[in-house]
């Protein structure tokens, strides 16, 4: 059993602001990976440090998973678990047994990114079984892109029947890196699904391109038709799927609890994640502004972070935190946590929990750094969160504060 202990700093001033302790600092994280970027308003960046003295206990419930990369909860005693190498199972939560891995799936591209990745139940799970997943397809000549299919969960969890494919990224890549994705359903019954623009230079272009699915947030129905109130929905002025574009590599989706809107949290280059609200139709600015500089220490594009028509992310990390997916804390074993985000960061690892007042982030807080890479969080149906750790022998961990 892994304990971590968040302390306060001796000697940070604090604040007092909607119930939470605020150290007028921020989080200490470092210098930033690009120096010199400017923050279009206070408090895009470095928010004040909560600083609230929380103990928690995380508790593995199962391990030895390759990579697991995306978690649904099936009811109180079972998930679903996707492997990136492309392996899906069901887990006892009680005794923490994997099942063998369920059959029935298509093939699946695990080079480098690549694999089977998210994975959601059907609104209407308990009565038609169907679960969605997405994964790295392959499309022949090492060229791939995200796809998205359903299939019938069996009653004996052992495999997947009438598996359809209801949306395929285009254009395919020949690149084993940034599909995306993450799935999230809204209270309609549409299926938002985010997507990477494949990295290298040539393809990043397109995420501006609305003939193109790269670098994109789209919206589909259930059954992969596209609804009527998309922002391309007549097909005339761009793919009738896109929701939001000009992203990068957005690999968590959560929808606010009070108005159902999205957010939705994506890697940068070195430097320069990025937590938005894609809105219908908006551009979020990728390749043409960013907080972040490439890896090489070079600008990307001609080193803008805004530009008319261009949307500003409503936080950003730099020092990077390397985000995988997100959760709205809804439940009630964190008490005064409700409405919080909580982001699983790949590194430095652990996560991060973000307060709000409204649009804006009003305080960071890092915790459990000790689990390392951090790829999935989620609220579980016992109110606790519930993690995936990203390593060959990865786990289920699930966190309660400690004194329960």
């Amino acid at each position: 059993m892994i304990r971590n202990l968040v302390t306060s700093s001796s000697t940070a001033l604090l604040l007092s602001l909607s119930g939470e302790t605020l150290a007028q600092e921020p989080v200490q994280s470092g210098p930033p990976n690009a120096p010199g970027q400017t923050p279009a308003f206070e408090g895009q960046t470095r928010a004040p440090a909560i600083e609230d003295r929380i103990a928690l206990t995380p508790t593995t419930i199962a391990q030895g998973l390759a990579h697991p990369w995306g978690l649904a909860f099936v009811d109180n005693g079972m998930a679903l678990v996707t492997e990136r190498p492309g392996r899906l199972r069901t887990v006892d939560l009680e005794s923490g047994t994997l099942s063998a891995p369920i059959e029935g799936l298509p093939e699946i591209d695990a080079r480098g990114q690549g694999g089977l990745l998210d994975v959601a139940l059907d609104p209407d799970f308990a009565g038609n079984r169907r679960i969605y997943f997405s994964y790295a397809e392959p499309r022949g000549d090492g060229e791939n892109g995200t796809a998205v299919a359903r299939g019938v969960l069996s009653q004996d969890d052992s495999r997947l029947t009438n598996v359809e494919v209801i949306f395929r990224q285009t254009p395919a890549w020949d690149s084993t890196k940034h599909f995306g994705s993450t799935l999230t359903w809204d209270a309609e019954g549409r299926l938002y699904v985010t997507l990477g623009e494949r990295s290298l230079p040539e393809p990043r272009q397109l995420a501006q391109d609305l003939n193109a699915h790269l670098g994109k947030v789209v919206r589909i129905n259930a059954d992969g038709s596209i609804p009527e109130d998309n922002p391309f929905a007549d097909g005339n002025a761009g793919l009738a799927e896109i929701w939001s574009y000009g992203h990068r590599n957005v690999q968590g989706a959560a929808l606010e609890p009070t108005s159902g809107r999205l957010w939705t949290i994506e890697h940068g280059p070195k430097g320069g994640d990025e937590l938005n609200r894609p809105e219908a139709g908006n551009n979020y600015g990728w390749p043409v502004i960013t907080y972040g500089e490439d890896y090489s220490g070079a600008p990307i594009g001609d080193g803008l972070t805004a530009k008319e028509g261009m949307e500003q992310p409503v936080y950003y990390w730099d020092p990077v935190i390397a985000p995988g997916d997100m959760a709205f804390y809804e439940g009630e074993r964190f008490p005064g946590w409700q409405g919080d985000l909580i982001i699983a960061s790949l590194s430095p690892g652990g996560l991060v929990r973000l307060t709000l007042d409204g649009e804006r982030v009003s305080g960071e807080q890092r915790l459990l750094p000790s689990l390392g890479r951090v790829r999935d969080v989620t609220e579980g149906p016992d109110g606790a969160l519930w993690v995936l750790t990203d390593a060959s022998n990865g786990a289920l961990i699930r966190i309660v504060p400690e004194d329960e």
